[in-house]
């Protein structure tokens, strides 16, 4: 009898639920190339902000956003946005953690990526629409508005438009602000996301055609607005001085030294005015220091406030000395002192909006669970109601501090109420050698063509600058430098349509979103889920 051996060589194992292993893997892949895909968008979000010059990665990121979320379920853009905000504001806000830790860096980073998963599930339903790249874009603008507001205020740092200081769509700042230059960068970006794809099939020529002259439309506004942007005076010139002082040591204990951040910016006044007697520097109109140059208060120190006189006697030019004012009760103020050389302090402005968990901590008791730094801030600044403008030496300056020149109306009704030229004051030596000081920097370059003027950035620390109304650094500091800045600078009293139209431009995207997305969604509702729209 003959044994029957079972041929071994060509049996395969049963079938698993789910397919083969080699399918299996295959799908793990795919299942993470959307997530990744999201995720790489926002890191090229972010590589187009400041000190980079890689303006032109903003519409890119967009595009490769929308080719993950667009038209798909809500699910799936909400988050494919949390994805791609996490890329954008981990690196975009790690300057937050750089004295207190990576806790409240990653709190923030999470928070604010919920407004972008929110743009995401708004790209994914309004881009089952014809003519979708219009609704997204006003979507995420939409978005951007919402952030800016909320919560305890809101933070509108890293909005599209802040990282387009060197790119062609800066213009468009003087005819619809921040909202106007944002909406430009995702439209193009989302339109040539809807090109790439028309292009891949067949029969789509005109609907190529459309998506293209979406892609070209913002440029070619952007162009069309270049007659907006002038450097010519239209009241005169003033010669401005900025000084930077410099502080004996970055971080939050800086301040420990405060005597001693005076001291510097007394001295490099003094200096300064020694080079006007020389001949080796203009005699300037008025002189800016920054905010927190004087954490002394003069009104209460008499040592303090006899420094900044001598100081603003030698210069002999009304000076603006930023103080922080200790009242016997209520908030501390974080205050800006006009200081003329024979009568002293002649006008003072307080800063509108104070940064939360900085100078103010909201819900300390909950907020102390997670960090003890907040107990670094022993007493709340309180918020100033007046808007700053400074008669000095018959140039009308507005006052912008530091974190005010993220808020759009903050900064325009401050050139409403009369101001000549911008001054934003601020200290960024908390942050050390970070991006923050150049992202801020960018700002104030934005603001500059937003409303037509001259800024001046006096920075304890740096990066301190002088900007010309067409957005150009004529001239600016080292880090961690002690410096001063003379330069002539244009006054200017004519009003763009960007300061002119206020919010309306924002209030017109808001609206055009809000009806794009109650269309798809009765749509959807109709029709459960679509294929999207060509």
């Amino acid at each position: 009898m003959t044994a029957v051996t079972p041929a071994t060589s060509d049996r395969r194992p049963p079938a698993e639920p789910g397919g083969s292993a080699g399918t299996r893997g295959a799908r793990r892949i795919r299942g993470l190339h959307r997530p990744a895909q999201a995720v790489l968008s926002g890191l090229l979000l972010y590589a187009s902000f400041p000190p980079r010059p890689l303006w032109w990665l903003a519409p890119v990121a967009f595009a490769l956003l929308a080719r993950g979320i667009r038209g798909r379920r809500l699910r799936d853009g909400l988050v494919g946005g949390y994805l791609a905000g996490l890329g954008f504001f981990l690196p975009l806000l790690v300057w937050t953690g750089e004295e207190v830790g990576p806790l409240p860096w990653l709190a923030l980073a999470a928070v604010e990526a919920a407004f972008i998963a929110a743009a995401g599930a708004g790209v994914a339903l309004v881009g089952r629409l014809r003519g979708w790249p219009i609704w997204a874009a006003a979507v995420w603008v939409t978005v951007e508005g919402a952030r800016a507001r909320v919560p305890f205020g809101g933070f509108p740092w890293g909005k599209v438009a802040f990282g387009q200081a060197e790119g062609w769509f800066l213009p468009l700042a003087a005819v619809g602000g921040t909202p106007l230059v944002g909406f430009a960068v995702a439209l193009a970006g989302f339109a040539l996301a809807d090109l790439t794809g028309h292009l891949r099939r067949s029969g789509r020529r005109a609907a190529a055609l459309a998506a293209l002259g979406c892609v070209t439309a913002p440029v070619a506004a952007a162009f069309a607005a270049l007659p907006l942007v002038s450097t010519r005076a239209q009241d005169g010139t003033a010669t401005a001085a900025v000084i930077q002082g410099n502080v004996p040591r970055a971080g939050l204990d800086f301040n420990d030294q405060r005597r001693a951040v005076l001291d510097n910016h007394a001295r490099r006044t003094v200096e300064l005015a020694d080079d006007v007697r020389a001949g080796r520097a203009p005699r300037p109109d008025f002189v800016l220091w920054p905010e927190n140059s004087s954490d002394l208060d003069p009104y209460r120190n008499a040592d303090a406030r006899a420094v900044i006189e001598q100081a603003v006697a030698a210069i002999g030019a009304p000076t603006s000395i930023g103080a922080v004012l200790t009242p016997e009760t209520g908030p501390l103020r974080n205050t800006q002192i006009l200081w003329d050389p024979r009568r002293g302090s002649v006008q003072e402005y307080d800063k509108r909006r104070i940064q939360p968990f900085g100078e103010y901590i909201p819900l300390r008791p909950l907020a102390r669970v997670f960090s003890s730094d907040v107990d670094r801030v022993r007493r709340d600044f309180g918020r100033g109601r007046e808007v700053g403008v400074f008669d000095m030496a018959g140039t009308r300056v507005g006052l912008v501090t530091c974190y005010e020149t993220a808020f759009d109306d903050t900064v325009r009704d401050t050139v409403t109420a009369g101001a000549h030229i911008l001054s934003v004051p601020s200290n960024n030596a908390t942050f050390g050698r970070t991006e923050m000081t150049y992202q801020q920097l960018a700002m104030s370059r934005l603001r500059a063509v937003e409303h037509s003027r001259a800024v001046l950035v006096p920075v304890t620390s740096g990066v301190s600058a002088v900007i010309l109304p067409d957005g150009t650094v004529a001239q600016r500091t080292d880090l961690f430098t002690a410096d001063a800045l003379v330069a002539r600078v244009p006054r200017r009293s004519w009003l763009t349509p960007a300061t002119r139209l206020g919010a309306l431009p924002e209030a017109a995207l808001a609206a055009i979103a809000a009806a794009g997305t109650a269309v798809a969604a009765a749509r959807s509702r109709r029709g459960g889920r679509q294929a999207p729209a060509g």
